[in-house]
């Protein structure tokens, strides 16, 4: 695992380096994010080579990480298994710390490089570093890397330091350069897709991964993790043939979708089609919709303009498709969106009216109870799941239907979640499928259903 003290310290950027660096080298790599994440592992994707996928105690439960781990981690080809952690190694929401990357190390038994912002300190980093190797949950931490040092003096004394005090070996020390970070938006790094430049970017962090850092030392770190006790994979890994096909949004609008989510899907029987909404003015053939999240509001113009789409896709949900929609797919079948000053004509089949704030509106985990049965969820069943936005509705109706009440978090109203609508589900919150494993299950089955009633209606 790669982690460091608090965010922004340069966990990325080493990540990104050392899967390169060690793809590069033909080493079979495999990469995971802590947390519920969708940019990181795109950037992971992009350099390692193979999928990368979220790991996350608070939205999945300890057992069912270590499960998702075994499962998609190539322990078929022996591969390597870099888990790139997220804020600071022990940040988290329990007290205990099990939720957080310290937590997941442990679960994992994992050793790891800890990664520190070396710009405002001098030999005190040794204290930094040793509190959290004493800090529980005590984690396996096996080597440090100084990132963005200012000069070969302050490098030499922290490095001197923390090998003398933490007994632990500094494996790199990365000078200062403010060209190697990745771009940054409202909703965290700028995604591979928007950034022209990133297999130049990943490019120069292995290469400066290869001069600054002892890589053979860092390749040594992946066999210290001790053997694993492998455990009964569960049945999201069987996959059966596909009897509905759902249609997926995915472009640079449309892009905040698990690789797990998807994997679900077909493994219980869809066929995904996917569809540009820059480029599609039609629906495909489909039994039902899937509309993730992304950035719609940087595409306002293209996606209001595609009036054969929005037609389509309103007219669908009026023929009772079964539609799942969160946050950037929410904003899309709203009535209109106001950003930057404009208002822009959307879907419409949701009465709201979309505004943008300079703040997050929902930021953080979700914790939802069900108040009702639906085709979706049972009624009192608990999702936990995360949200970040800055969008919400301007105006609220006064009379609607939602899936759920919000325990912790905002969703759409800070009260309630999950828009209700014929038979669309269409929220604020991201679902992770390992948390909530009957979601793919209930999906394919309400497309199952609408593709039955439109042959009954053919016949």
């Amino acid at each position: 695992m790669v982690s460091a003290a608090h965010k922004s310290a340069g966990k990325t950027t080493l990540s990104l380096g050392i899967l390169s660096c060690l793809a590069t080298q033909g080493l079979p790599i495999r990469s995971f994010k802590k947390g519920p994440d969708y940019i990181d592992p795109m950037w992971h994707t992009l350099a390692g080579g193979n999928e990368c996928y979220n790991l996350d105690p608070y939205l999945m439960g300890s057992e069912a990480c270590l499960d998702s781990f075994q499962r998609n981690s190539g322990i078929e080809n022996n591969s390597l298994v870099l888990i790139e952690g997220n804020h600071g190694l022990h940040d988290g929401l329990s007290l205990d710390g099990s939720d957080s990357s310290a937590g997941l190390a442990n679960i994992l038994d994992t050793p790891v490089l800890l990664v520190v912002d070396s710009r405002t300190a001098n030999r005190g980093i040794a204290a930094l570093v040793m509190g959290l190797q004493a800090m529980p949950p005590k984690v396996n931490i096996k080597g440090v890397v100084l990132n963005q040092v200012k000069s070969s003096r302050q490098g030499e004394k922290q490095k001197k330091a923390i090998e003398l005090y933490c007994k632990l070996p500094v494996l790199g020390a990365i000078p200062y350069d403010k060209e190697l970070v990745i771009p940054e938006r409202h909703l965290g790094l700028t995604t591979v897709e928007e950034s022209v430049n990133a297999r130049k970017f990943i490019r120069d962090a292995a290469d400066r991964v290869a001069h600054y850092c002892d890589i053979h030392a860092i390749h040594s770190l992946f066999y210290q993790a001790p053997p694993m006790l492998m455990q009964k994979m569960d049945a999201c890994g069987k996959s059966i043939g596909a009897k509905v096909r759902i249609g997926v949004f995915r472009d640079a609008a449309f892009c905040f979708y698990y690789p797990d989510n998807l994997s679900a899907l077909r493994n219980n029987g869809a066929e995904l089609v996917f569809i540009n909404t820059f480029q599609s003015s039609s629906l495909p053939d489909v039994d039902a919709l899937y509309l993730g999240g992304g950035f719609p509001e940087s595409f306002f113009e293209v996606l209001s303009s595609n009036k054969g789409l929005l037609k389509e896709v309103h007219e669908r949900v009026e023929a009772g498709m079964p539609v799942y929609a969160e946050c950037g797919g929410l904003i899309y079948l709203s009535r209109n969106a106001t950003y930057k000053g404009k208002k822009y004509r959307l879907a419409g089949i949701l009465p709201f009216e979309i505004g943008f704030k300079p703040h997050p509106v929902g930021h953080g985990y979700l914790d939802l109870k069900s108040t009702r049965d639906t085709s979706w969820f049972r009624q009192d069943v608990r999702v936990r799941a995360h949200e970040f936005h800055y969008s919400g509705p301007v105006t609220l109706p006064a009379c609607y239907s939602y899936q759920f009440d919000v325990i912790r978090g905002n969703g759409i109203t800070g009260q309630c979640d999950g828009a209700l609508y014929r038979n669309l589900f269409a929220s604020f919150a991201h679902l992770h499928v390992v948390g909530n494993p009957s979601w793919a299950e209930t999906f394919v089955s309400l497309a199952s259903e609408f593709k039955a009633k439109g042959s009954m209606v053919l016949v």
